[in-house]
């Protein structure tokens, strides 16, 4: 079942004070191709078809309409398959200009997926989950129960066409979503995601993985609510060994799923419009 999400859901109370979450910004460049992912052979200038692996944080004023938008959120666990191919479908569709912008607040069975840039020997027990090769930048991941997933299918063209300002937003949305329930989520400088100070240092709270297509993204974001963390033992999360992973429940934090997806669409709202 799949049950339609609203901008108007009412916002959080928040199981903590709140946290002022701060964040650095830049100019950002023009809505063009990054040089650096043009570098990497990453990029393709003729289709303008990328992934973003990471960016530094940027922002920019703006000035274009707010796209209608949809919200899908699934009261089940989907099958990675058929997430990417409803991503793949709907991609194709706002190109058409057939269907709105679309953003899916889903889970998982438990799986492990491999990014552009996934690296053989990061893949420690090739055998624990079903392992699935994916198009979104980045390299292993870890998704499954009590791991909020929001696939992000956007016409960027109508957003400023601006990759930079779009990876920031994302960073921001997760930010303003987790300062809800008091945890005051970090980016750092060549660490993809975002990060929570813990007595073991840094730890992960949340991924950021998209592929974007002629201008429309698609993949997202991921957010530890109350995962199975042993589960990723059985690879090097995107690559990053010196540091952790967590979730908002190994935080003290103990917000239903339902909660977590409210503060999403109230942060979503206070960056994207």
């Amino acid at each position: 079942m799949v049950r339609p999400g609203r901008l108007e859901l009412p916002r959080l109370t928040s199981h903590a004070p709140q946290a002022c979450a701060s964040t650095s910004s830049a100019t950002a460049a023009s809505g063009r191709i990054p040089e650096a992912l043009a570098e990497e052979g990453l990029a393709n200038e003729e289709t303008g078809e990328y992934q973003i692996v990471h960016l530094e944080s940027s922002t920019q004023s703006r000035q274009d309409m707010t796209p209608t938008l949809e919200w899908r959120i699934s009261d089940h666990a989907v099958d990675y398959p058929e997430a990417v191919a409803f991503m793949e479908d709907r991609v194709a569709a706002i190109r058409r200009g057939e269907a709105s912008d679309c953003v899916w607040l889903l889970e998982h069975p438990a799986l492990y997926t491999a990014g552009t840039s996934a690296r053989p020997e990061d893949l420690l027990s090739p055998e624990r989950f079903p392992v699935h090769p994916s198009g979104r930048g980045g390299q292993y991941t870890y998704h499954g129960p009590g791991q909020r997933v929001g696939y992000v299918m956007l016409d960027l063209k109508r957003r400023g066409a601006d990759i930079r300002r779009f990876v920031h937003d994302l960073e921001e949305w997760l930010i303003r979503a987790l300062a809800q329930f008091g945890v005051k989520a970090l980016r750092r400088d060549g660490r993809v995601g975002l990060w929570v100070v813990t007595g073991r240092g840094e730890d992960k709270i949340a991924a950021i993985g998209v592929r974007v297509r002629q201008w429309v993204s698609f993949h997202g974001i991921a957010v530890n609510v109350d995962p199975d963390l042993s589960h990723f033992e059985g690879i090097v999360p995107c690559g990053i060994r010196e540091h952790g992973v967590t979730s908002l429940w190994r935080l003290g934090l103990t917000p239903t799923m339902e909660e977590v997806d409210s503060a999403l669409i109230a942060a979503w709202a206070e960056v994207f419009g």
